[in-house]
């Protein structure tokens, strides 16, 4: 008789509860919930949310996968966005692209400085006509320099792919443009001193539809923060252009049953751009 190896306990140290009560709120934070707790106050729920997790077996984090829906911190108001910058003729974007890159240098504006390796500015067609932003680099990202490389990127070529079209034509970036510590949502200072140089990136770019992964982006796109859900399915404006918010391709890689649900928002997104799918993409079939 095969000896019968005893089931590995789950670690009960401070870190590993801390992020099985992450994982747990920022999966309801994509289903739009966020009233939980106040940053600062005790985490009432934090006992049923650790019992909760640990029946799901002990939470396995990969660092390309980012947690990229934690609970944004309380702030002031949003300062506003800056106005919309002058038309950049085409022939003259992608050098337009490179002095806000020499602006940044090595930017030293925020404490996500200390801790990268390498300032992720974005990638892409300086004339694309569909601009994906996410919410920031992960491990993958901060080591190559580029936005979505790791699993989360495969998934989000995969989710380009389908609409028809390449990554080449597509512009990408992230609302920082550090790794923030352990992948945590930025705090509201790092990402407003970042957003100005998103800001003069889309004015450059001037995509007709911007696509938002995930509540961050949106958050920080449109100015103020509500449900993902409740963003979800609607055109909203951004910069005379047109946006479309859905969920980040990390929460996909950790909830599959929702790419249906992010299919259906990047059809919007194709409806505005007057975009049909590949022929053998036109089933029922979802990225």
């Amino acid at each position: 008789m095969t000896d019968v190896q005893p089931l590995k306990p789950i670690s009960n140290s401070a870190q590993d509860r801390q992020a099985l009560i992450a994982a747990r709120m920022q999966y309801y934070r994509d289903l739009g919930i966020y009233d939980f707790y106040r940053r600062g106050e005790p985490l009432e729920n934090a006992a049923w949310l650790e019992n909760l997790s640990a029946v799901s077996g002990e939470v396995q984090y990969q660092n390309s996968i980012d947690v990229e829906e934690q609970e944004i911190s309380a702030r002031k108001p949003f300062p506003p966005a800056p106005a919309i910058a002058e038309i950049v003729d085409p022939a003259k974007r992608a050098q337009a692209l490179n002095v806000i890159r020499q602006d940044i240098g090595e930017c030293t504006r925020c404490t996500l400085s200390a801790g990268r390796n390498k300032i992720v500015f974005g990638d892409g067609n300086p004339n694309a006509r569909l601009l994906f932003v996410g919410e920031g680099p992960g491990a993958d990202e901060d080591a190559q320099g580029l936005p979505f490389v790791g699993r989360a990127g495969q998934l989000l070529n995969n989710m380009i792919n389908a609409m028809g079209l390449s990554r080449e034509q597509v512009y990408i970036a992230n609302i920082v443009k550090c790794r923030p510590p352990g992948n945590r949502v930025p705090e509201p200072e790092e990402a407003h001193t970042c957003t100005q140089f998103l800001f003069r990136q889309i004015d450059v770019i001037r995509p007709e539809v911007i696509v938002a992964l995930g509540s961050t982006a949106a958050t920080y796109l449109l100015g103020g923060k509500s449900p993902l859900n409740a963003l979800r399915g609607r055109v909203h404006s951004v910069r005379d252009a047109r946006l479309i918010v859905t969920y980040h391709p990390a929460y996909l890689l950790r909830d599959p049953a929702q790419k249906k649900e992010a299919w259906k928002d990047l059809q919007i997104a194709m409806a505005e751009l007057g975009l049909s799918p590949p022929a053998r993409e036109q089933s029922t079939k979802t990225p």
